[in-house]
């Protein structure tokens, strides 16, 4: 078994756990990674990663980067033989609060320190060093990592007990969303009223209105490039667990239920697995539909 400082293991290796992976590589650490179909990890493992059946039973501190809670409980069952006192999880997953607290009091009766600790940014930011991370949990677990939130982000913020990070994941996810749909709203706007979109863009971001969007997300609706950073398919999930939020606290989201309505459009549209920005092809199939209508 290989342990120590510069060992860890990655378990899921979709567009964030591989920028993670990437990361943890370049700064010179041994990186254990897993996925349920192995072929992911092949060009990490042509970068100088290795294979492990059960990163949980190599490496002392594991990185986690699945779909959704239900999905980290599972593989950590089905590896729960490699689980043992002193190692610690840190669960970079954006998953529902309530169900990251039940799976850090299950880890604690086996000794397993459990970090929920998601990254807001796309893969991109994540792979440049330019993510946020917010992190859950026991306070000694978190310095345990000290070394491991430089490469994970270019701001780390501690907020707690567990389940802290992930209540405020979804806060900034929220906020993060709409202002994507309000670009992609915008741009829309102004081309249906005869502005220049890269135009209005460009304007957009020397205005009040601006937003980091713009620059992340603003050339990527005006081209159509919708290669993924971040599905859509997946920050619907995350939208679904704000609203569901929400409603246990009995609040209501209007923005947020439109913003769900949207995402799902665009998924009929086929954008589910297409970056979050595609959310713009939901206005371009509206515009067109009254165009052919007016006809």
């Amino acid at each position: 078994m290989e342990t120590g400082k510069q060992s860890v293991g990655v378990i899921g290796l979709g567009l964030m756990g591989a920028a993670i992976s990437e990361r943890l590589i370049e700064f010179g650490y041994r990186v254990h990674v897993w996925n349920r179909s192995r072929d992911k990890a092949d060009p990490l493992i042509a970068r100088g990663a290795t294979w492990s059946d059960n990163p949980l039973a190599e490496c002392d501190r594991v990185l986690i980067s699945l779909y959704s809670s239900d999905v980290v409980a599972q593989v950590i069952g089905q590896m729960q033989t490699g689980l043992r006192a002193g190692q610690i999880v840190i669960d970079t997953t954006t998953g529902e609060p309530q169900d990251c607290v039940a799976l850090g009091q299950q880890l604690a009766q086996a000794g397993v320190s459990y970090l929920d600790s998601p990254i807001s940014g796309s893969s991109e930011q994540t792979r440049r060093g330019e993510a946020t991370v917010m992190v859950g949990g026991c306070s000694a677990a978190y310095a345990a990592c000290n070394d491991l939130w430089p490469v994970l982000g270019k701001s780390v913020f501690y907020l707690g007990a567990s389940g802290s990070a992930s209540k405020m994941k979804l806060v900034s996810n929220l906020i993060l969303g709409l202002n994507r749909a309000a670009l992609a709203e915008g741009l829309s706007f102004a081309q249906s009223i005869g502005v220049d979109p890269a135009a209005a863009l460009d304007v957009l971001r020397g205005s009040a209105a601006y937003s980091r969007v713009m620059d992340i997300k603003g050339q990527k609706m005006l081209t159509g490039d919708f290669r993924p950073q971040a599905k859509l398919s997946q920050h619907l999930k995350d939208v679904r667990l704000i609203l569901n939020a929400a409603a246990d606290a009995g609040l209501n989201l209007p923005l947020s239920m439109t913003h769900r309505g949207l995402l799902v459009q665009a998924e009929v549209l086929g954008c589910g697995e297409l970056d979050n920005c595609s959310i713009i092809t939901v206005y371009q199939d509206t515009s067109s539909t009254v165009r052919e209508q007016s006809r």
